[in-house]
């Protein structure tokens, strides 16, 4: 994350995302496959770290390795073929997009921390300072209710921020810049659409 100044002087803080470039590796078709997608991949890698049925692939499609690849749905009149390159200008004239990630881990956690609970008092012999509190129902039902905030793993899970404000699109160097905060960890792999909602 940094910050850029808008015309009136306020500062923004943004996330810059390296937005390509991408290359389209299949294209997916309702009469091939039974839906429209395109698969593309991103960031290069070394031919020898993929295996054979992988390089075969992306000779296939006359692209050089890559480390990361996924889908994206698209219409069916959309025609990306194998080969193309995708990068940050396909954000040009986008105000608002969503961005997805895998949120970062932070293990198996306690109430506190992964719901946000008070705790128990912390004076006076109290021997329930972190934890839950009663949990337990009376003879009936006499069981645990399900969905019950619980401790447990906490993050490494799908998580999608809506309505990102594009600040900045720069073709030159393949980077958006969004107002705010991204899930995952730096570095890490996001995907990254047009919002539906907004313009």
């Amino acid at each position: 994350m940094t910050r850029v100044f808008v015309e009136d002087g306020s500062q923004v803080p943004v996330t810059v995302i390296q937005a390509g470039p991408c290359v389209v590796v299949q294209r997916k078709t309702a009469a091939n496959d039974g839906y429209e997608a395109v698969q593309i991949g991103f960031d290069e890698q070394k031919q020898q770290r993929l295996s054979k049925p992988l390089q075969g692939h992306f000779a296939k499609a006359g692209a050089s390795t890559k480390r990361v690849l996924a889908e994206v749905a698209v219409e069916g009149s959309e025609e990306l073929a194998p080969g193309t390159e995708l990068g940050a200008s396909i954000f040009e004239g986008v105000g608002y997009v969503d961005v997805s990630a895998r949120s970062k881990g932070r293990g198996f956690q306690g109430v506190i921390k992964r719901h946000n609970f008070g705790g128990g008092r912390a004076s006076h012999g109290s021997h329930n300072k972190r934890g839950p509190g009663s949990i337990g129902q009376c003879e009936f039902p006499a069981r645990v209710w399900k969905n019950k905030r619980l401790p447990g793993q906490m993050g490494a899970v799908k998580v999608t921020t809506q309505n990102l404000k594009v600040v900045a699109v720069r073709p030159e160097d393949n980077v958006i810049l969004v107002q705010g905060s991204v899930p995952g960890p730096g570095g890490g792999i996001v995907t990254i659409k047009k919002a539906i909602k907004k313009a």
